[in-house]
């Protein structure tokens, strides 16, 4: 019973519910993450599904037993929670499985001034203490709540305030009228982008904005192409200029251009990059190693210094504080800002995507088009029964050739540029899979380049 190894990822906590995850499991990680930041305060938030009111309930009853006080946002996109932990300068708990089935649930934590609590930050310590707590309770069961010795609990919006926030990254002066979509995939963009785009003069159109967790309409995981289809058949039918696309809890968007061809997150990267580097000249931006070679490429012919990095948020969170980074990008759609207490969101960018189309009068396509320099395979994952190992053997393949086939490094897997194209291979920090991605000069040739990784690598694996 103790045991949450299933569930406690590299990141945040994510699992199924009732079979991995339950009240009592988040009653004790309640505990554990109030006697791990020490805070008076504690914030919880949640998104739309069905399980997250219990679960966040018990999780609040176990903050409550060490005699801290919760404060309750109720529902809220992950970014609304960080801007609440940066601005509130409180530890926040937001219960959430971001783009996973409703079945699933999770937690995502941070620390107060929404620094990232993950493995290597708290979230081991955190495990620890709950798995410990579990097996205490395990034979008599959770001790009763005595009233007397709980904390305090109260309710309150950040609503208003988180849009406010959102709408100073851009002059509000200078938006135009824009027709655009936003697909909302019956997750938390239903709550949040109203109030973003609120008096703005945009024509918005929301597609699918009431708040369900059994996601009826569609997966709301847009880094699928199938999940995009509606969205682009609303951008065509309705001349729009863009369509944005935002996941489950809503901290990350995909773009759709006027044509309602999809913008990858390493193109929507480069293009908010330039526009943060015209804001804030010489700065730093961060992307990840799996974004395309044009997002370093951009950010040195706009005067900034780039500073490649792990794949996810807590490895880039730490490197912005370490760097004063202005702005960083991951190809998976999460884009983080400095003065968004370097935690990230969607719709912060593409608020920034917007200001850009507002000054221009070429549509974003043709915005796009300076940075369409190369063609990449998108991630592809295949199940292997260990996927470190497997990354092991091609890193031992790479070495033996001595530069024969290509330079190597291990910031993240491991990353060989052999010149005109480059691969990545790293495992997933939560499945059994290994991750691929390549980017070469056009299609024909990254089609080829991705075969002969394949290859190569069933050849090492033997299958």
């Amino acid at each position: 019973m103790g045991s949450l190894s299933a569930v406690f990822k590299a990141y945040d906590v994510r699992g199924l519910v009732p079979e991995q995850l339950n009240a009592l499991q988040f009653r004790a990680i309640g505990v554990a993450v109030a006697q791990f930041t020490g805070a008076p305060t504690v914030l919880v938030a949640r998104d739309m599904r069905d399980s997250g009111v219990e679960l966040s309930e018990a999780f609040a009853l176990g903050v409550r037993s060490t005699g801290a006080s919760v404060i309750d946002l109720g529902l809220a996109s992950t970014d609304l929670l960080y801007f609440a932990a940066g601005s509130l300068d409180a530890p926040g708990a937001m219960f959430t499985a971001s783009h996973n089935p409703a079945q699933y649930n999770g937690l995502k934590l941070c620390q107060a001034g929404a620094r990232p609590i993950g493995r290597d930050t708290g979230l081991a310590e955190i495990q620890a203490t709950a798995e410990a707590l579990l097996e205490e309770w395990a034979g008599n069961g959770a001790p009763e709540a005595d009233p007397a010795a709980l904390g305090s609990i109260g309710e309150r919006s950040v609503l208003q305030s988180y849009a406010d926030h959102v709408r100073s990254f851009v002059d509000t002066t200078a938006l135009r009228p824009l027709k655009v979509v936003a697909d909302c995939a019956n997750g938390m963009g239903g709550l949040v982008a109203p109030a973003v785009f609120e008096g703005l003069p945009f024509d918005v159109e929301l597609m699918y904005p009431e708040l369900d967790g059994n996601f009826p309409n569609h997966p709301a995981d847009p880094i699928q192409p199938e999940n995009l289809v509606d969205l682009q058949r609303a951008v065509l039918a309705s001349g729009a200029d863009i369509g944005l696309a935002f996941d489950g809890d809503a901290d990350r968007v995909f773009l759709v251009d006027e044509r309602a061809e999809p913008v990858s997150g390493s193109l929507t990267t480069a293009l908010v990059a330039a526009s943060m580097l015209e804001k804030n000249p010489g700065s730093t931006v961060l992307y990840n190693c799996i974004c395309s070679k044009v997002v370093p490429e951009v950010i040195a012919e706009r005067g900034g210094t780039g500073v490649r990095t792990k794949v996810g948020h807590s490895f880039i969170k730490q490197v912005m504080a370490e760097t004063g980074a202005v702005f960083g990008g991951e190809h998976s759609g999460h884009y983080y800002f400095r003065d968004n207490y370097r935690a990230d969101s969607g719709i912060i960018a593409a608020m920034v995507v917007l200001e850009l189309l507002s000054n221009s009068t070429e549509p974003l396509s043709a915005l796009l088009t300076p940075y369409q320099r190369y063609a990449a395979s998108g991630e592809i994952n295949t199940e292997v029964a260990d996927p470190a190992g497997a990354v092991e053997l091609m890193a031992a393949e790479v070495e033996a050739a001595g530069g024969a086939l290509g330079t190597a490094d291990r910031l993240d897997g491991l990353t060989v540029d052999r010149g005109d194209w480059w691969f990545n291979l790293r495992p997933s920090n939560t499945e059994p899979l290994l991750r691929l991605n390549v980017e070469a000069p056009d299609e024909a040739s990254c089609a080829a380049r991705v075969a002969e990784v394949q290859a190569e690598l069933a050849r090492l694996l033997g299958t």
